[in-house]
């Protein structure tokens, strides 16, 4: 790959949002899965990279701060708390970890990833499938997509009036009562962002104009409920029992 030449190298930043805070799952960042908790799943796979040059956490919580350093990761400040609440933006908390890391290290990072841990189920050609649709297209942004099930799109979305009775969300959802007709949608998984530093710390959206898609797929789970964790936990064993030699931080 071009990109990780070394007289063409850029210079990468991964970035692991990780904040203590979560109602959902209490301490849900620590949570293991595979033997290893969620944010030192996400800090050693990345640590691990050669062609990654820095891998920082973004938290406020100490605890967190303190298993990503031990999994490989660096935690050169802490996550204030303005950008900490449920209502944080994740352009506000990257856009303060990538400037954060430049003014803390010295230096300017061409590139930065974020890697959610809640996203456990991460590859590493799922970083470099990134990072390739990112730089070949000459892209501002990618990001790593799942296709969403047929039946969750919002053409056979259903709703229930005051009445009790069932409707359509969409104007025309009766004409998709086949799955077959359900026009293909995607949806986030979490497992990659990849950025260029330009326009994104003047102020551009991470999904903005000139996203590539990065489509994923494999089946992947996005922790946000405990029933997720069991999902996960029993995906990872079957993926260990298919390829046993893969070493346990890599295997999703």
């Amino acid at each position: 790959m071009s990109w990780q030449a070394e007289d063409t190298r850029l210079s990468v930043l991964a970035v692991i949002p990780a904040r203590g805070g979560s109602k959902g799952i209490p301490g849900k960042n620590l949570k293991l899965i595979g033997g290893l908790s969620l944010v030192g799943r996400a800090a050693r796979l990345a640590a691990s990279q050669s062609w990654v040059d820095q891998v920082i956490v973004s938290t406020d919580d100490a605890g967190i701060a303190s298993e990503a350093v031990r999994q490989g990761a660096e935690a050169p400040f802490m996550r204030p708390s303005e950008l900490s609440g449920d209502a944080a933006s994740s352009d506000d908390m990257w856009r303060h970890a990538w400037e954060s890391a430049e003014e803390h290290y010295g230096r300017r990072f061409d590139v930065s990833l974020l890697l959610e841990p809640t996203s456990p189920l991460r590859q590493p050609a799922d970083l470099t499938a990134t990072m390739d649709a990112l730089l070949s297209g000459s892209h501002a942004a990618a990001a790593t997509v799942s296709a969403t099930p047929a039946h969750f799109s919002p053409h056979k979305t259903l709703t229930v009036g005051g009445d009790g009775r069932i409707g359509f969300w969409a104007e025309d959802g009766s004409r998709y009562n086949r799955r077959q007709n359900v026009p293909a949608l995607y949806h986030r998984n979490g497992l990659c962002y990849a950025l260029r530093r330009e326009p994104f710390l003047e102020g551009a959206p991470i999904l903005g104009q000139d996203c590539a898609a990065v489509v994923i797929e494999r089946p992947v789970v996005n922790i946000d409920e405990p029933f997720d964790l069991e999902l996960a936990e029993w995906l990872l064993a079957r993926q260990q029992r298919a390829t046993p030699d893969m070493p346990l931080a890599q295997i999703a």
